[in-house]
């Protein structure tokens, strides 16, 4: 008998039998017996899973294989994916282009520190050591910097910062358009800064020096600009020498500018009246809403019928004045009333305590006590006071309550904005727009980018920081918006624009629905910015190469396979338009 010597292989057999198919995998050796080749079946290998099926297969075939450990190993991890989706946005945005025409070491260096702003927020030192731990230092050209380059990079972008502002007004603003404006502070660590001074914090931080600045935005809340100021300086003060950048500087020359009653104050409404072409929609204040009701120009009655209406008054020449009353604020506001006046009373229920029991003496010492009570709330005016030298009795003051009652729920908008130009419910839609500038500051400050606490010694160099935030927070603003479906927020942009805009925001169906079980209509889940950060986080870039061998050996590099999550926000991302 002809001796057995072929080659062995898998044969794999298939069958169908009522519907369903067979599969039979048979290790076979093929030989020759008397001229003829026949096969021979070793083995049944059906038994056994595909993937070691397909192994035996190739190993007949001639395919060697070695532990996996033997073959390569994974010689460095860098975090990837968070830095490529902040890389894809700034690419959509061409903003390399926008802090600089020509590209030079500075440029890149400012470009990877707004990047490193929005992933990861750190001082410029913590930077130049977290970036090696991801692909940016790498990706973006700078894994050389240091400290000292990364100062001296924000000096160069302070320099160029009119013309970054310039290109970001000429994209975003656009002639007799609406320009967002207000004022925010931050607090500083140290003491040399010669910006830094004692004022209103908006952080709450009283007793600590701080910076203020301001930010300008269009109407959806995009920022275009900021500008830095002293610690101490007024919300309204900050407010024309804006105006008058934005058209000798940006070349804006018609606009309205939208701010708060704090900021757009009489004298810069009188200053705006003398520039052609610039509007103004801002509010009135309590006081001026009630001298609008005593002198009957006001009459609370018509807002039985409706929410919004508009007004005149001689005191106002030139403006049109939008009356508007919220049932649901004006529930808060009572309530909130009556929680200050009951803590006052309180408080003063115990003062009133220790005269009568003698321990408190003398009408100047009792007075001292009950105007720091008093003054707490802001709510001495809704209180009768009598003080003696042994005695003290305080009563509600129900006139002065009712009064302030009566105006629970109302604000004016005031504007010099044309009735052609823009109805009432526009202009009410547009001063609530200021919540745009307002969610920019939250992020700013706290939830993502951190411009505080400052640790920078110099005025330059402040500016320089905030400066380097604003344009971070340009980059994650168009994030966002691009991000919508797959976070928390409301897809549904457009139906702000024809809801009641007196009546308190309500959300979509679809972003109520979000919300509600914290997740997509994939049931995957929904994501905050800062959430979808981490999850792209977890692509990785891992850098391979053969075991034992010396530093100069040649590697590759393996990148985490994304998920569908992960692909989709890429994706959303490139389709960012200018």
């Amino acid at each position: 008998m002809a001796s057995r010597t072929g080659t062995a292989h898998v044969v794999t057999t298939t069958r169908k039998y009522k519907d369903q198919v067979y599969r039979t995998h048979l290790l076979r050796r093929s030989y020759r017996e008397g001229g003829v080749v026949k096969n021979e079946t070793l083995g049944n290998l059906s038994h056994l899973p595909d993937h070691l099926i397909d192994i035996i297969r190739r190993a007949l075939q001639g395919e060697s294989f070695v532990p996996l450990g033997q073959a390569f190993e994974i010689c460095g991890s860098r975090a990837h994916g968070a830095v490529q989706a902040v890389d894809v946005a700034m690419q959509r945005l061409g903003l390399a282009s926008v802090i600089g025409s020509k590209r030079c070491p500075e440029r890149d260096r400012v470009v990877a520190m707004v990047a490193a702003r929005i992933v990861a927020p750190h001082t410029k030192l913590a930077t130049t050591r977290w970036w090696h731990t991801t692909t940016l230092a790498q990706d973006f050209g700078v894994a050389d910097a240091s400290e000292d380059d990364l100062y001296a990079a924000m000096d160069w972008l302070l320099a160029h910062q009119d013309s970054i502002q310039r290109k970001l007004a000429a994209r975003h603003l656009s002639a007799g358009g609406l320009v967002l404006y207000d004022l925010s502070s931050s607090y500083f660590e140290g003491t040399t800064c010669p910006l830094a001074k004692l004022g209103y914090s908006r952080d709450g931080r009283k007793g600590m020096l701080q910076v203020n600045y301001g930010l300008l935005t269009d109407a959806r809340g995009c920022p275009v600009a900021v500008s830095v100021y002293e610690g101490n300086v007024g919300d309204s003060l900050t407010l024309m020498p804006e105006v008058r950048r934005l058209r000798q500087n940006f070349g804006v020359e018609q606009l309205v500018m939208v701010g708060d009653r704090g900021m757009i104050s009489q004298k810069s409404i009188e200053q705006m009246r003398q520039m052609d072409g610039v509007g103004w929609i801002s509010a009135l204040k309590s006081a001026s809403i009630r001298a609008l009701v005593e002198q009957d120009h006001l009459q609370l009655g018509l807002f039985d019928e409706r929410n919004l209406l508009e007004i005149s008054s001689p005191d106002y020449p030139g403006e049109r004045l939008v009356a508007c009353r919220n049932p649901e604020l004006a529930k808060l506001r009572t309530h909130k009333r009556e929680d200050l006046l009951a803590s006052t009373e309180r408080n003063l229920e115990r003062i009133k305590a220790r005269v009568n029991a003698g321990k408190l003496a003398g009408a100047d010492e009792i007075g001292l006590r009950v105007g720091k009570v008093i003054n707490q709330y802001k709510v001495g005016k809704h209180f009768d006071l009598a003080i003696g030298d042994t005695s003290f009795v305080f009563a509600r003051n129900a006139e002065a309550i009712a009064a302030e009652a009566a105006l629970d729920g109302i604000y004016i908008i005031r504007t010099s904005v044309s009735a052609t130009q823009m109805d009432a419910a526009d202009c009410v839609r547009n001063y609530k727009a200021l919540a745009n500038v307002e969610r920019a500051f939250r992020s700013l400050k706290t939830i993502d980018l951190k411009v505080r606490p400052i640790h920078h010694r110099t005025a330059d160099r402040v500016r320089a920081h905030i400066l380097l935030c604003m344009l971070a927070y340009y980059v994650e603003w168009h994030m966002r918006e691009a991000w919508r479906e797959l976070m928390f927020a409301d897809p549904n942009q457009q139906a702000k624009k024809t809801r009641d805009p007196v009546a308190p925001a309500k959300r979509s169906k679809a972003a109520l629905a979000k919300v509600a079980r914290h997740t997509l209509d994939d049931g995957t889940p929904a994501h905050s910015f800062a959430s979808l950060l981490e999850e792209l986080a977890t692509i990785v870039r891992n850098t391979c190469c053969t075991p034992n061998t010396g530093p100069d050996a040649p590697t590759f590099e393996v990148l985490t396979t994304l998920n569908a999550k992960q692909q989709r926000a890429l994706e959303l991302l490139q389709q960012i338009r200018l």
